[in-house]
């Protein structure tokens, strides 16, 4: 049975990441643009596409490296999602620095492949990233601490399932608003799709990428903010839970639907921020994080 869980875990993110990303397009056109929009199924059409062009660029080792280890990154995340809020055998013997790390190693990916491509739009691209990482990161640390510090134990399902294991607290309440407000810099949505920045800097660290190694890419961001969405979810969310794995996997789908939902409004509702801008507003984040973490170790 953990293969199995294990398998759907991969299986769900794969079909439904590009899926709840047509959602957000067709929310923003027809809500807040009010326009046709494209297809839900347009992220699938764009990922086959570029899977049947050619790669170009930089012929670098560090270029052609950057994406399959972005991808290898975020799919050996997923497999740690207590997905249905079943423990599979890697969740049990796993702990919150685990997936830390591995996020940390997708970004590190992106910057990698950013510098390697020596292009002025991808360097400014890559260190508006790395202002990012390193101070939004943090939130999701504390988030998972949180629960690590009321069990007293890193494992990654007691600290998410201790998070509002004794109800909505100040800590818990002070982390799950921090939390909802760096998300959409979690997933790199507007306001914060700095690194980015299409008008601006024209993709910023992808601008080089084509064909197979840009797929790689987009699924590896379609795929991190459907973790990032699932695991505010499993965290903050009480679960409901039926007995049946399958329906509630259905149920916390449906949550994780909202939460894109959330995104889609806040995405299309707020212009992009400066980057002086976002590090004030990174700053605050942290702050409030670790305030939140210190409430908790007196049990408040």
């Amino acid at each position: 049975m953990d293969i199995l869980y294990i398998a759907v875990n991969i299986l769900v993110f794969l079909a439904l990441a590009p899926f709840f990303e047509g959602v957000v397009r067709r929310i923003t056109a027809r809500v807040v643009q009010s326009r046709q929009g494209p297809p839900l199924i347009q992220p699938y059409l764009d990922i086959l596409k570029l899977l049947g062009k050619q790669n170009l660029g930089p012929g670098n080792f560090a270029f052609k490296l950057a994406p399959l280890v972005a991808f290898a990154s975020i799919l050996s995340v997923i497999v740690f999602v207590p997905l249905g809020y079943k423990a599979n055998y890697l969740t049990r013997y796993a702990d919150v620095i685990t997936i830390i790390y591995l996020l940390t190693l997708g970004g590190v990916a992106v910057l990698l492949g950013a510098l390697s491509s020596r292009n002025s739009y991808a360097l400014i691209g890559s260190s508006r990233e790395m202002i990012t990482m390193i101070m939004v990161e943090p939130v999701l640390a504390m988030t998972l601490i949180l629960g690590a510090v009321k069990i007293k134990s890193l494992g990654i399902v007691p600290s998410i399932s201790n998070v509002i294991g004794g109800g909505y607290g100040a800590s818990v309440i002070i982390m799950l608003v921090v939390y909802l407000l760096a998300l959409m810099a979690f997933v790199g949505r507007q306001p914060f799709d700095i690194a980015e920045a299409e008008v601006e800097i024209l993709e910023g660290p992808f601008i080089e990428f084509s064909g197979p190694n840009l797929a790689l890419f987009k699924y590896y961001m379609l795929l991190k903010q459907m973790f990032y969405a699932t695991l505010f979810v499993i965290v903050f969310i009480p679960p409901i839970t039926t007995g049946f794995y399958g329906v509630d996997v259905l149920i916390q789908l449906a949550f994780v639907f909202l939460v894109y939902v959330l995104i889609a409004v806040i995405g299309s509702t707020h212009p992009r921020l400066r980057i002086d801008q976002a590090q004030k507003f990174y700053a605050l984040l942290v702050v409030a994080s670790l305030v939140a973490v210190g409430l908790s170790v007196y049990g408040i």
